[in-house]
């Protein structure tokens, strides 16, 4: 079983664009979401993915996470089972120090919102932050992608 541990923060400008060395187009809807864990899929790019998560522990840092790739027929199939919206984001990957942030910009009913992941190989590893990092949102459920789907952007 894998752990993710990861930190998420908001963003603060648009410099990450400049920054990033690549970008795709995400389309993602949950499947089931019950006690803190939650069936996810995905399509990136021209790939589909299914993915399983556990609850966050530790303050939100961490959670158990499964996933696999699947043909991307069939992500789009299992899309039509997904509760709620679908979130549509573009994700950028920015390099900074020894990590790499996962950077969200979100469209539809969570336009506005741009929030930066990093993975973790330990919950207590040091890493550099780039300048467009702000307020850190690790363990607030309401930026959960989960959330987003019952609780969108546009309504807070």
């Amino acid at each position: 079983m894998a752990i993710e541990i990861e930190r998420k923060f908001l963003v603060t400008d648009d410099s990450y664009k400049a920054m990033a060395f690549h970008s795709d187009r995400i389309a993602q809807g949950y499947i089931c979401r019950q006690g803190g864990n939650s069936t996810r899929v995905r399509v990136r790019g021209e790939k589909g993915f299914l993915t399983i998560k556990g609850p966050s522990a530790n303050g939100g840092v961490s959670r158990f996470e499964w996933e696999k790739e699947i043909p991307v027929e069939e992500a789009w199939e299992l899309m039509k089972l997904c509760h709620n919206a679908i979130i549509d984001k573009r994700r950028y990957l920015v390099k900074c120090g020894a990590h790499t942030y996962e950077v969200d910009e979100f469209y539809g009913d969570n336009e506005g919102l741009v929030v930066a992941e990093v993975e973790l190989h330990d919950e207590n590893e040091v890493f550099e932050k780039p300048p467009f990092i702000g307020k850190e949102v690790t363990g607030d459920g309401k930026y959960y992608n989960s959330s987003l789907t019952r609780f969108p952007y546009k309504c807070w």
